[in-house]
């Protein structure tokens, strides 16, 4: 029956870890992606990889979106063949993408205007608590949808909290990802500084780790550095988005924000630089060579 199936849409390196959580608790789970290799990776007991977009929205009452950012969610949303053409009226569609909070909002009224109910449901984690099921989901739209969809997403994440109106889900993931990256524009300045006053890079790291400084994006990307690796994480240049829907937010509320101001420029330098396709943690090159130092582990 249709109201026991559950679609899912994007199958990229988050999307296929989300599906294989949600498989395998009766309900049968039809995906689709334009790769059709992905769509074969994920196929399996419970899962069923189908043709287009149209035939997930014909097949279920309840759709995931998983993608790359928001013009394609519009595309699959509101494009010819979209799920508005396919799903019925009363369908609940959670778009897990990270979009523009506007953009979510002018989504939902579209849809909604077609009775079809849109919670933006961006989630926060890395690929290996994507495959844990560990994510955190922020959630924006009708709490009724929500009760509805809240299961699934539970299936996907350890923690799943209703933030409030529609584009509340992106909101709150634009203030987590603007502290995450502050933490790691901080990194990129105090290792070089380090290496220059003669500290052992890996040794303060270490500290850091276990000390009062500590946080996640310094943990993760420091060692990288380390390492030498700069090409593991999402690229800066499509992460540089919530740095600049921050920025638009607190111009329009006259909300001074000297502190993400401040990464914004080391961010904008990395960028200016040609890191855009590397990882956050590459906006220590910009401090390495201003300070003439490498950040790199001995040995």
């Amino acid at each position: 029956m249709q109201a026991d199936r559950v679609g899912f849409i994007g199958l990229g390196s988050m999307g296929r870890r989300m599906v294989a959580n949600l498989a395998g608790a009766g309900e049968e789970i039809l995906v689709f992606d334009v790769d059709a290799a992905a769509c074969e990776a994920v196929e399996g007991p419970g899962v069923r990889p189908v043709e287009n977009v149209a035939s997930v929205g014909r097949g279920c009452n309840r759709v995931l979106l998983s993608l790359p950012d928001g013009a394609v969610v519009e595309q699959v949303l509101l494009g010819a063949g979209g799920l508005a053409e396919s799903l019925k009226a009363g369908a609940v569609v959670a778009d897990c993408s990270t979009c523009h909070p506007d953009h979510a909002r002018d989504m939902e009224i579209r849809l909604k205007e077609r009775g079809i109910r849109l919670l933006d449901a961006p989630v926060t984690g890395l690929e290996d608590r994507a495959a844990a099921g560990t994510l955190t989901v922020m959630v924006g739209g009708d709490q009724a949808a929500f009760e509805e969809v809240k299961p699934l997403l539970e299936r996907i994440g350890s923690l799943v909290v209703h933030m409030g109106a529609p584009g509340h889900g992106q909101l709150t993931k634009m203030a987590n990802n603007v502290l995450y990256n502050i933490s790691v524009a901080a990194m990129a300045e105090m290792l070089p500084l380090a290496v220059r006053l003669g500290l052992d890079p890996d040794k303060l790291r270490r500290v850091v780790a276990t000390g009062s400084g500590q946080s996640f994006g310094f943990d993760y990307f420091a060692e990288h550095v380390l390492r030498g690796r700069f090409d593991e994480g999402y690229p800066m240049g499509a992460a540089f988005k919530d740095m600049v829907t921050l920025m638009e937010r607190a111009d329009q509320e006259r909300a001074p924000m000297p502190v993400a101001s401040g990464a914004m420029q080391t961010y904008r330098q990395a960028l200016a630089e040609g890191h855009g396709d590397e990882a956050k943690g590459a906006m220590i090159k910009v401090w390495e060579r201003v300070m003439g130092v490498a950040v790199r582990k001995k040995g």
